[in-house]
């Protein structure tokens, strides 16, 4: 078998720690993984951990090139069909969902649709809900999904959206998010960039830099309150070329709010779960668009780390119920039986296996 994972690139976020995690999941089980995407730092682990990087631009949205970057795709597709025939993709936004769709107009072949997020709802969007079978992170992005997307009165049973649907959650990697094996030069290093003196408690709030994020209001709640129990507040994330003013935005009010020198805008960095353990609490400030998993959350309580929700709903939410409902006292325990690699890679494998197989793959999650 032949897994492609097709994403937009492979820079930093929540949807590129779950494709990494996949392609090792598949490497593992001895199977061929193939990442698709325009390219970025974390493409170095999709070869590190025995898959194999393509280089194609599936993020652009310009429609002048979209049906030349569609043939490539089919294309590259066809030759690995050639190698092998078994191919299953996966995609895992919208821009590589559409060139994909196009694309196996010619091939047939099998498909899944990651929906990692409650987008806009629109034809445009639809397209995460068209896969053989489409996989959502959490109860909550399921339901949006079921409820948005609702099927024609004439849909057959087999065809039926819930039918199609699957829960699985990322997996969080215990291995790289150990409290007891973190790289203490490189966490020392930090602090001293940072400006955090011994004995001084930081706040820290991890995600790429946008509006989405809520990260205005982590600053608010920094400085209303926040200020007198911790010396500083850390973001960690980076912000693209979109995202440049937003991020001056933030600046701007960190010191309009009289805490500009105590707020940290760290950037991307590559050593996350050292970032996290110099956290004393981890706080998360989007309190309008719920995140459909939050990949960090479960993270940061992974290093034992405190997590606190501006607002309490979404993916997030149910990581925090679930974790105390587990009755399992430390968090990092938790959290392995939860959300686990060895648990989640299980899930996934056999729903890959189940859906090039044409059965009705069935990973514990179904809703219907």
């Amino acid at each position: 078998m032949t897994v492609v994972h097709l994403v937009p690139a492979m820079e930093q976020g929540g949807v590129e720690s779950v494709v990494c995690n996949l392609n090792r999941a598949v490497a593992a089980a001895g199977w061929k993984s193939v990442v698709v995407s325009r390219g970025g730092r974390l493409a170095a682990n999709i070869e590190a951990d025995g898959g194999r990087h393509v280089a194609l631009d599936l993020k652009s949205k310009n429609p002048l090139t979209y049906f030349r970057r569609a043939l490539r795709l089919r294309r590259l597709l066809r030759s690995l069909a050639a190698e092998d025939g078994d191919i299953l993709a996966c995609a895992h936004s919208r821009v590589p969902a559409w060139l994909f769709s196009w694309a196996n107009r010619a091939l047939g072949l099998k498909w899944i649709t990651y929906a990692h997020g409650a987008n806009s709802v629109s034809r445009y969007s639809a397209v995460m809900t068209k896969g053989d079978f489409v996989v959502a992170p959490s109860k909550f992005l399921a339901d949006f999904l079921l409820e948005k997307y609702p099927d024609r009165p004439l849909t057959p049973a087999s065809a039926s959206l819930a039918r199609r649907l699957r829960i699985i959650s990322p997996s969080v990697d215990l291995v790289r998010f150990d409290p007891d094996r973190i790289d203490a030069k490189f966490a020392g290093e930090k602090r001293r960039e940072w400006g955090v003196e011994h004995g001084e408690r930081v706040e820290m709030s991890v995600g790429r830099i946008s509006p989405v994020k809520g990260f205005g209001n982590v600053i608010r709640d920094f400085a209303e309150s926040g200020s007198s129990k911790f010396s500083k507040l850390v973001i960690v994330g980076g912000a693209d070329a979109r995202h440049e003013s937003h991020l001056a935005e933030l600046r701007a009010l960190a010191h309009e709010l009289g805490v500009g020198d105590r707020v940290v805008f760290a950037g991307a960095q590559a050593k996350m779960a050292e970032c996290l353990s110099i956290a004393d609490e981890v706080v998360v400030g989007n309190t309008e668009k719920p995140e459909s998993f939050g990949l960090s959350v479960a993270e940061a309580l992974a290093m034992r780390r405190p997590v606190r929700l501006l607002r309490r709903f979404g993916g997030a939410g149910e990581i925090l119920a679930a974790v105390a409902a587990s009755g399992v006292a430390d968090s990092r325990e938790a959290v392995r039986s939860l959300y686990g690699f060895e648990a989640v890679a299980a899930k996934t494998l056999a729903l890959y296996a189940g859906a090039l197989g044409g059965r009705q793959a069935c990973d514990g999650n179904v809703l219907v």
